[in-house]
């Protein structure tokens, strides 16, 4: 499943969770680098104008699918994808790396947050490391040079897999630079993920997001910031609805 947003063109290129689990596995084992990002209209929205969000997203070697309307495009396209938020991601991918014997990392929130995680993640995932923890200063630029002394410590921690939780575009723009940085390292941007994990955000309740009504609850729970939001994505959906019916029609 394919979105042209202006002159980019950003690709699902890891349709399934099996697909997704493989292919983490098979960079942990080999201990080579990778990005995973996942795709959902707010990307799509931002993709439109920040040339340095698009430049990142080009630079992802995983792509899968976080929101359920990107789900509902792709099977309008006839190219079905599975829903793969990232905050879903952080216990299945921890799994991996404990298989492998591989340690994670954790960038982004606050230093209580990543704490309250990493005990939650080891509890619940037998034999996991915890290699690396940083919480940026607020205003923190991917492309500073604070960026480049916390990539340049994650490398030589030998973590195989790093959880970015800064947001987008900033995880993204992190885990792009952090492909030539920290070459052996695996980074998933997985936003909010490990707030949830250690009970420093509550996430929509099960029977919400099985509605496909989390974005309700967001949106109820932080009107200012997330009605304006969800208004530009739901803009956008006209057009991407187009592009799903010319890819129906291409086969």
């Amino acid at each position: 499943m394919q979105f042209s947003t202006d002159q980019n063109r950003i690709e699902i290129n890891t349709p399934t969770r099996d697909a997704l689990v493989n292919a983490v596995r098979a960079h942990l084992r080999a201990r080579s680098g990778f990005a995973l990002a996942t795709l959902n209209l707010d990307h799509l929205v931002k993709l439109r104008h920040d040339a340095a969000f698009a430049a990142a997203y080009a630079a992802q070697d995983i792509v899968v699918a976080d929101g359920r309307p990107v789900v509902w495009l792709s099977r309008l396209a006839r190219q079905p994808v599975d829903l793969l938020p990232g905050s879903d991601l952080v216990l299945p991918l921890c799994a991996v790396a404990a298989s492998e014997g591989r340690a994670i990392a954790m960038i982004g929130s606050t230093e209580a947050a990543l704490g309250d995680a990493a005990d939650h993640l080891t509890r619940a995932v037998p034999g996991l490391k915890v290699a690396y923890t940083n919480a940026p200063a607020m205003g923190f630029d991917p492309d500073g040079p604070a960026a480049a002394e916390i990539l340049r410590a994650l490398e030589a921690s030998g973590a195989g897999l790093c959880f970015l939780a800064l947001g987008a575009p900033k995880q993204e723009r992190l885990a792009a630079r952090g492909r030539d940085l920290a070459p052996s390292v695996g980074f998933a941007s997985i936003g909010a993920g490990l707030d949830f994990l250690g009970g420093h955000q509550r996430r929509a309740p099960t029977v919400v997001r099985r509605l496909a009504l989390e974005w309700l609850w967001r949106a109820l729970s932080s009107p200012r910031r997330m009605v304006p939001r969800y208004a530009r994505c739901f803009a956008i959906l006209p057009a991407l609805t187009v592009q799903a019916l010319r890819q129906r029609r291409r086969g």
